[in-house]
């Protein structure tokens, strides 16, 4: 047996109490290296009974606690040898047992002292140590507080202390920390241009302090959400290489008089310490909206924060290589007083992308991607319009996701089409089962948009028709594919548009015979577009070249923002009388077209039943026949 073996028990119980308290955690990390050691809270349970042993064993050591009667018995008898009084215990020591101590309380007793005399019995006096006993009650209890509390207050971070309301909470990106580069940006090359002079000043101020000029000293980026404003603003400082200082603008604004306004001095105060460098504010209307909107009164919170971002742009010098850029999707808001000149000087478009736009995008985003040699981005650019940076990315990802879940080995055309799908019209509601007669409304409905929009000269050509239901409310869906982007309608498009918009409903008065609800969206678009040909576009003979259009809403608002009318009651009856002119001359232009063609529109009617998506081809090729 090993020299050692007899050692082993004990070796096993000092594992198992290390382990029992969190001593022994020697093992390596995923890494390699042994876990860093924190704070455990045996830690401090051991320290308190530490404390507590050695006030039990070392300052008050073991004696026999006796009564005061026997203590009196004791020195009347003559057997105690010593003893100490202090103002509470009497302690002593036996003359029959010297080694033997014992310890009583003190009474009220006058008569004690003659007795210690009479038996000549050795005693003295004794103070209390005062000092040890207040720093072991108070001193060493406060000191083990007030160090948890500095670790706990460490643990939180410095933005958690009760004196850092006024820190300001900006996210710092130092320039090699920035990987955003103008190469991960597409579709909005002109306001990659603008911002062109920015990277320029920051990287090499000196040529354009000679010649005495002066950078814009804010850069206001507007445009509708998911445009690219932050990602634009993050490839400015990773192009030049400076620190990036980003923060929203409603992180500024808290519950404490004071507080915004003091975070906005303590984050300008310190950009000019990392000058060069770019102050980012994202959402600006969250804290820069017009003064005076608050229908309370009085001078808030967010005022009192906007007034100090005035004052600090307006006090600030670009010279110190400090530039403020912003983001927003309502410019319209805004105060004025920080769009004029010598604050945010220049205003950047970013809008929605084009074709090229979206078709750069899509190559950004998909570069990691595994494509199948099928898959035409130029042809899922033109199947998006209106689509932005964000909504492409999402494309792709939902593409990918879709792949990987039939495992497949890469991205094909037919996951871009499914996606597609899903971000246009919704989540495909597979368990959402219609009765015969629904279904055949369904189908007829479709089938006269697809129809209609496929005799008609300038109406978008047909992708696809399909009936299964998606999203919320869409039982069914005519999906059209413009072959480019417009900017201009012209009054035959229009019409064109509106004669689509009503092609489900007359197939359903030809078939059936009666109509139903599914058409609603369908007249509620059509009523619009006919209400602005009427009072927006002067398209009306009967109202002349007048509009009436309502007041004027903001830039990126939704649709149906508050309206008002600024003419009379007479001309509201012939604008609605004219509105109803250009809806009825649509619905007959409708039903000849279908009535011509009401043996393709049973056919499709047919194939769309059986196949429930029929792709833009097969109706051409329908079309063609008849």
């Amino acid at each position: 047996m090993p020299p050692d073996s007899d050692n082993k028990p004990q070796k096993n119980i000092i594992e198992t109490i290390r382990s029992l308290f969190g001593l022994n955690n020697t093992a390596p990390g995923k890494d390699g290296l042994p876990p860093k050691s924190g704070f455990n809270i045996w830690y401090v349970l051991l320290f308190f009974l530490f404390l507590t042993s050695l006030q039990q064993f070392l300052f008050a050591p073991k004696v026999e606690t006796i009564p005061y009667s026997q203590f009196k018995q004791y020195v009347a008898a003559g057997k105690v040898s010593t003893l100490t009084i202090d103002p509470e215990n009497i302690h002593g020591t036996l003359t029959e047992k010297p080694g033997q101590g014992f310890t009583t309380v003190r009474v009220n007793d006058p008569g004690l002292v003659k007795d210690l005399d009479d038996h000549n019995i050795n005693y003295s006096g004794q103070t209390e140590n005062k000092f040890l006993s207040f720093f072991l009650s108070w001193i060493v209890p406060i000191g083990i507080f007030f160090l948890i509390w500095r670790f706990f207050m460490k643990k939180m971070g410095p933005g958690m202390g009760v004196m850092s309301f006024s820190k300001n909470k900006a996210k710092i990106f130092a320039g090699s920390e920035t990987k955003v580069s103008f190469a991960d940006v597409a579709g909005i090359d002109e306001a990659k241009e603008e911002l062109q002079e920015v990277v320029e000043f920051l990287s090499n101020p000196g040529k354009f302090q000679k010649l005495g000029g002066r950078i814009p000293k804010g850069v206001l980026l507007v445009g509708p959400p998911g445009t690219g404003k932050t990602l634009l603003a993050k490839a400015v400082a990773g192009e030049a290489k400076v620190p990036f200082f980003s923060i929203s603008g409603s992180e500024f604004v808290e519950m404490f008089v004071g507080v915004g306004a003091a975070r906005v001095r303590d984050l300008f105060s310190q950009a000019a310490k990392q000058a060069p460098c770019i102050i980012f504010i994202d959402e600006l209307d969250a804290l820069g909206k017009a003064r005076g909107m608050n229908v309370m009164g009085g001078h808030d919170e967010r005022e009192q924060t906007l007034n100090q971002l005035l004052v600090e742009m307006d006090g600030f010098e670009t010279n110190k290589g400090v530039i403020i850029m912003s983001a927003t999707n309502r410019p319209e808001i805004l105060d004025p007083a920080l769009l004029r000149p010598g604050r945010f000087d220049r205003q950047v478009l970013v809008d929605r992308p084009d074709i090229n736009g979206r078709e750069a995008i899509l190559k950004i985003h998909s570069k990691n991607v595994l494509l199948g040699p099928e898959v035409d981005l130029r042809k899922i650019a033109g199947r998006t319009p209106g689509f932005v940076g964000a909504d492409l990315a999402n494309l792709v990802n939902e593409s990918a996701l879709l792949a990987a879940r039939k495992n497949k080995e890469t991205v094909e055309a037919a996951e871009f089409d499914e996606a597609i799908d899903r971000v246009v019209g919704g989540l495909e509601k597979k368990n959402r089962i219609m009765n015969t007669k629904e279904k055949e409304i369904v189908t007829f409905h479709e089938s006269g948009h697809a129809i209609v929009a496929e005799s008609l000269e300038h109406a978008d050509p047909v992708h696809k028709i399909s009936i299964i239901p998606r999203g919320i409310a869409a039982l069914g869906y005519t999906q059209q594919q413009p072959t480019e982007d417009r900017y201009l309608m012209t009054r035959p498009e229009l019409l064109d548009r509106l004669a689509v918009l009503l092609g489900g409903r007359v197939a359903e008065e030809l078939v059936f015979g009666e109509v139903s609800t599914g058409a609603q969206n369908d007249l509620q678009r059509a009523t619009d577009i006919a209400r602005s040909m009427v009072t927006e576009y002067g398209m009306s003979d009967r109202l002349g070249l007048v509009t009436y259009e309502r007041s004027r809403q903001p830039m990126f608002a939704p649709e149906g923002f508050s309206s008002g009318k600024n003419y009379s009651e007479e001309k509201a009856a012939q604008i609605d009388e004219e509105i109803a002119k250009f809806i009825e001359e649509a619905h007959q232009r409708v039903r000849k077209i279908l009535s011509e063609r009401r043996i393709v529109l049973d056919k499709l009617a047919q194939l769309l039943s059986e196949k429930e998506s029929v792709p833009g081809e097969e109706l051409r090729a329908m079309l063609a026949v008849a």
